[in-house]
């Protein structure tokens, strides 16, 4: 069965808090399962269009938690090697434990150089993906409330106590997204999901198998499979939801043939009102007429 999430509007030009606000109440409304923020924090001018304006996401997670009970929270995806691990596991500890279990944190090794450079992590860029590895490990250590040393190549805790814990303790389910082969291969060996960001259905089967190796291989089950994609209402690009209806629901089913069990679905207006009016045309033209 396919569930939905909803980014939310946190990026590019518009964004503003009230339609942050829209979208979480229509998420709620309409019974999807999730809403989910995006992470930037300091990228180049030349990628402002796209990500100059962005709400922080644990931030904005945090804020729609409080007036939403039911909504999953997910981050999609945090820049992890940006940031120090440890405190990312606090946040996230935090929000698990103040949101009665309801996150999951969808992570990334990051892509730009430039943003790297301008938080200060620039001689972390070619070790990212090591980094993110045992941030993993990390979290699960100290989510699990072990109190015995964990030893790692940029993390070595001897002393230490990390309370509150998350709801689900170290079950907090950590997604893995990216389309390179360390990051499928990632998902499958040590993640408990995986994300596609701007992917057909067709270049999506292509990563599957990669990821059920990597699972098989560390002696675990596939990891679920999620995929985000974005409605527009004309596009060359076979990765985006677009044209009539029955054009998205057929896309939509392609993604459930293939083991998809969670779209998250963006969309462009940044206008409260004309946002409300996308989703709801969405859901009722689209998601309504999935198959249960």
């Amino acid at each position: 069965m396919t569930t939905f999430g909803l980014a939310l509007p946190t990026m590019r030009a518009g964004a503003t808090r009230e339609t942050i606000a829209a979208a979480a109440d229509v998420a709620a409304r309409l019974g999807w399962a999730t809403v989910w923020a995006t992470d930037h924090v300091l990228v180049p001018r030349s990628a402002a269009p796209a990500y100059g304006r962005i709400f922080e996401a644990i931030a904005t997670l945090a804020w729609v938690a409080g007036g939403h009970p039911r909504l999953g929270l997910g981050t999609s995806v945090i820049v992890v090697p940006q940031r120090n691990a440890v405190i990312l596991a606090k946040e996230l500890a935090t929000l698990d434990a103040l949101s009665d279990g309801r996150l999951i944190v969808g992570v990334g090794v990051g892509w730009n150089r430039g943003e790297f450079d301008n938080v200060g992590a620039g001689d972390m860029f070619h070790r990212r993906g090591a980094y993110l590895d045992e941030t993993i490990r990390l979290w699960r250590h100290l989510w699990s409330g072990s109190s015995a040393p964990f030893e790692g190549a940029f993390h070595r805790l001897r002393d230490f106590a990390f309370e509150p814990l998350p709801a689900r303790g170290a079950a907090v389910p950590i997604v893995v997204g990216g389309r390179a082969e360390a990051a499928l291969r990632r998902a499958g060996s040590t993640g408990d999901g995986y994300q596609s960001t701007s992917t057909a259905p067709e270049e999506y089967a292509t990563r599957i198998p990669v990821i059920a190796e990597a699972a098989s291989a560390a002696g675990r089950p596939t990891p679920i499979l999620s995929a985000r994609v974005n409605v527009r209402e004309n596009s060359d690009d076979p990765s985006v939801l677009c044209g009539d209806p029955d054009r998205m629901l057929a896309t939509v089913q392609a993604f459930a043939r293939l083991g998809v069990e969670h779209l998250v679905v963006g969309f462009d207006a940044r206008e409260p009102d004309a946002f409300l009016a996308a989703v709801e045309r969405f859901d009722r033209e689209v998601v309504r007429r999935v198959p249960a």
